[in-house]
C-alpha cells in the first residue's frame, strides 16, 4: 500500500500549492517516482492527467470565489494563474459552460470537481488472471521513438506510432522475426538517466529475438526479472485500459508485490485486436 500513500501525498501536495506555479517534477518527487511513472499511475487510477486535474480544481475554486465574494474578476484570474481576463474566461467557460461574468450573476450551472482521495479495492468483483514467471535477460529488436512525458504527451503520440508500423509492414516483419520465448509484438517503454532528467522516454514496438540484429532494426536488452504476467481478454483498446486499472487499483495493493523498476510491456500475439475474444498480455517486473 506504500505506493498508494505516496500517490495521495503527491495529490495533497498539489492541493496545498494549488495557487502556486506547480511543476510536474515537484509533484512526482512527492511520490518518490519518476515523472513518467507518476503521470501514468495517476492517469490509470483517475481517468485524467495531472494538468487537467490542476485546471479543474483551480476552476472549481475560482467559481466559488466568483459567487461568494466581490473580488474583481481580473484579480481572481491572476490568483488562479491567468495573465489576462481573456485566457481566464476561455478556461472558465471550458469547464463551466458560462463566462465568469455570467457565473457572478448566477446564470447557468457550475461544474465542481472535488479534491481527489485515492481509494483502492482489495476484493475485485472480477478475478485478476495472472501467473508469475522467472525469466533471464533477453533481447528485443524493433523500432523506437522518443516522446516527452510532460502533460502525458506520450499518450497522444504512441498510438500514432502503432498506426505507422501497422501500415508500413513493420509489425508484420516483427511477427516473422520473433524467435524468442515471448510470442508476439511488444509495446515497451524505456528511459535512461538522462531521459529521466529531461522527462523523455523511448517507446518501442519490438519483439523478442535471439541473434544478430537484422538491418533496419534497433535492439535493447531487458534485464532478468521475476514477472507478473496478466491475461487480457477483449477488444482493444478498452480491454487493455481496463486491465491496467484493475492491476493498479486491485492487484498491487493486495498482492504483496512491488514494481521492480525495469521496463514493463504489453504483448500482442497477432490476430484481430478489435475482436471481443482477442487475447493479449501485460508483463510487469515485480519483486
Amino acid at each position: 500500500m506504500a505506493w498508494v500513500e505516496s500517490l495521495q501525498k503527491a495529490i495533497d501536495f498539489i492541493e496545498e500549492h494549488l495557487l502556486e506555479d506547480l511543476s510536474i517534477e515537484d509533484i512526482s518527487r512527492q511520490a518518490n517516482s519518476s515523472v513518467f511513472h507518476f503521470q501514468r499511475t495517476f492517469s490509470i487510477l483517475t481517468d485524467t492527467n495531472v494538468a487537467e486535474y490542476v485546471r479543474r480544481r483551480r476552476m472549481t475554486l475560482a467559481a466559488k470565489e466568483l459567487t461568494t465574494t466581490d473580488h474583481k474578476i481580473i484579480d481572481i484570474a491572476l490568483r488562479y494563474g491567468y495573465d489576462s481576463p481573456e485566457a481566464f474566461t476561455k478556461a472558465f467557460r471550458k469547464q463551466h459552460g458560462v463566462t465568469p461574468s455570467e457565473a457572478r450573476k448566477f446564470i447557468g450551472n457550475l461544474k465542481s470537481y472535488n479534491r481527489l482521495v485515492i481509494q483502492v479495492s482489495l476484493k475485485g468483483a472480477e478475478p485478476v488472471q495472472f501467473n508469475i514467471v522467472e525469466k533471464g535477460r533477453f533481447q528485443i529488436i524493433g523500432v523506437k521513438k522518443e516522446f516527452s512525458c510532460l502533460n502525458d504527451q506520450q499518450q497522444q503520440e504512441i498510438p500514432k506510432l502503432w498506426d505507422e508500423v501497422n501500415t508500413n509492414g513493420t509489425s508484420d516483419q516483427l511477427y516473422e522475426l520473433n524467435n524468442g520465448q515471448i510470442k508476439g509484438v511488444l509495446g515497451v517503454c524505456t528511459m535512461n538517466q538522462e531521459q529521466k532528467e529531461k522527462n523523455l522516454l523511448d517507446y518501442w514496438v519490438a519483439t523478442e529475438y535471439e541473434g544478430i540484429v537484422p538491418e533496419g532494426f534497433q535492439h535493447h536488452e531487458i534485464p532478468a526479472s521475476k514477472w507478473a504476467v496478466f491475461a487480457v481478454n477483449g477488444a482493444m483498446p478498452h480491454a487493455m485500459q481496463k486491465a491496467w486499472k484493475q492491476i493498479f487499483s486491485e492487484w498491487f495493493p493486495g498482492s504483496g508485490y512491488e514494481h521492480a523498476g525495469i521496463p514493463e510491456f504489453e504483448m500482442y500475439p497477432g490476430g484481430n485486436p478489435f475482436s471481443e475474444d482477442y487475447y493479449s498480455e501485460i508483463w510487469i517486473p515485480v519483486k
